[in-house]
């Protein structure tokens, strides 16, 4: 029994060991840039790769987030319909004001909760719809910066507003100035500097295209399915 106690520890300290150089190795610091007149411009010409203005008329957009949460988007109405496992809200996301559908069948505390939980879902999962349009929102500052290894990216932060207000984001752009990647040093992720692919782009009725793909070391995919 002791040998196995003494074999179980050696395996779990050798674990956090490795998890210790797993961070120390893939953890980075937020590279410093000075906001500029250059990188506004830049972020305008990674919008208008995406086609920004086809996606500012486009009235409604609908998508599934990783096959667990699913919107209908009434862009023109601003009028979100959410759903997750038996849940269902109508939610306003400017105000954060929804109504919770069978609303009889919980109470008060609860429908305020599902509201929410629906507006951070959504404010979560949008960001993943179509983030790359969003470098202008208000509190965000834009800025050119050089990684760690080399590659120059264009720094959005966002200092006010959203879910975790102080997120920074890294885009990575082609010679067309379309996102390939992004790096992201936010609070709900454990290192600093992850990135995920933005790639599989798919071209809306409207002429907006949306990233379907954003792979993390490879394997690990933030899909956006059933775009409509």
């Amino acid at each position: 029994m002791k040998k196995f106690l003494r074999i179980a520890s050696l395996i779990f300290l050798g674990f956090i060991l490795l998890l210790f150089v797993f961070y120390l190795v893939k953890n980075e610091s937020l590279p410093e840039g000075t906001p500029s007149a250059e990188a506004d411009e830049l972020a305008m010409k990674m919008m208008e790769s995406l086609n920004y203005e086809a996606w500012e008329s486009t009235p409604e957009v609908s998508w599934t987030f990783k096959g667990i949460h699913s919107y209908k988007w009434n862009r023109m109405e601003h009028i979100v319909t959410v759903k997750w496992d038996d849940h269902e809200v109508i939610l306003n996301p400017e105000d954060k004001s929804g109504i919770v559908q069978n609303g009889e069948n919980y109470s008060s505390q609860e429908i305020e909760q599902l509201i929410n939980t629906s507006w951070d879902y959504f404010n979560n999962d949008s960001f993943w719809l179509c983030a790359p349009f969003k470098a202008f929102d208000p509190g965000t500052e834009r800025s050119i910066v050089t990684l760690k290894d080399g590659r120059q990216g264009l720094k959005v932060t966002y200092t006010s507003g959203g879910s975790t207000p102080g997120d920074s984001y890294v885009w990575i752009l082609d010679e067309n100035n379309r996102p390939t990647s992004v790096k992201m040093w936010v609070s709900i992720l454990p290192l600093g500097g992850m990135e995920f692919t933005w790639e599989n782009y798919k071209t809306l009725e409207s002429g907006a295209m949306i990233a379907q793909d954003h792979l993390l070391y490879g394997n690990v995919n933030i899909d956006i399915t059933n775009i409509q």
